[in-house]
């Protein structure tokens, strides 16, 4: 069997590639949050945490939300070939884990850096992902991988106000939308696909999306509690 020249090959998966990429879009839109209505909400009538029995309990600012994630919630054949994964990092900086919330694809690794000049130790007791990275100072950058799909609550076990969420995901179509709640993302293969705007606060929603194979879709999103139970 004759074979094909290697720069009849090269040209051959050039336009595949070419053709591939033709037929993505990408999802853009915006994600805010609004209070609940009614007697027992923030607005519209009786205010409940204005009540002496409530005073001191912590009331969510709706407005001053962030790190709302925005995902295809199912499995995706990617169409292109991506690079390489590098690795993320959560970094431990002026006794915090920065950032808050970190989006990853499932099998993504995780390094766990220490900036402060004390002792953190890191430790999940999440089914997703259990996990103890013991007690350490600059020294040493534990790294971990996250491969299983779900939502990971990660402490140090001496600074009890440490706190972020690895929100492990099932595909790398996804996006932290930015401090005005706008998001985007790109590259999506042409196709119908179930989207879904998360915040570790409130409930999330999902919506059925078409991609078409160029441009983009526009898709904004309301989270909130005022479709829960009022009793």
């Amino acid at each position: 069997m004759m074979m094909a020249h290697p720069n009849t090959l090269h040209a051959i998966l050039l336009s595949v590639f070419l053709a591939a990429s033709a037929s993505a879009g990408s999802i853009t839109g915006k994600v805010s949050a609004t209070p609940p209505s009614g007697p027992l909400g923030d607005s519209a009538g009786g205010d409940a945490y204005a009540s002496r029995r409530y005073k001191f309990v912590e009331k969510i600012d709706y407005a001053s939300l962030r790190d709302f994630i925005v995902y295809i919630d199912q499995p995706v054949a990617e169409i292109t070939p991506g690079a390489p994964s590098l690795a993320a990092v959560t970094t431990q900086k002026n006794a915090n884990f920065e950032p808050h919330v970190l989006p990853v694809a499932v099998g993504t690794t995780v390094r766990w850096p220490n900036d402060d000049d004390i002792y953190h130790n890191v430790f999940s007791m999440s089914d997703t992902k259990e996990f103890d990275l013991g007690y350490y100072k600059k020294d040493k950058t534990p790294e971990l991988v996250f491969d299983k799909v779900g939502r990971v609550d990660v402490f140090c076990a001496i600074h009890s106000k440490m706190h972020c969420i690895i929100l492990v995901l099932p595909n790398a179509f996804f996006a932290a939308a930015d401090v005005r709640g706008r998001y985007q993302i790109r590259d999506v293969p042409a196709g119908t696909y179930r989207v879904r705007a998360w915040h570790e606060r409130l409930p999330s929603r999902t919506l059925s999306v078409t991609v078409p194979a160029e441009g983009e879709v526009h898709v904004d999103f309301l989270l909130g509690l005022a479709a829960l139970p009022k009793s």
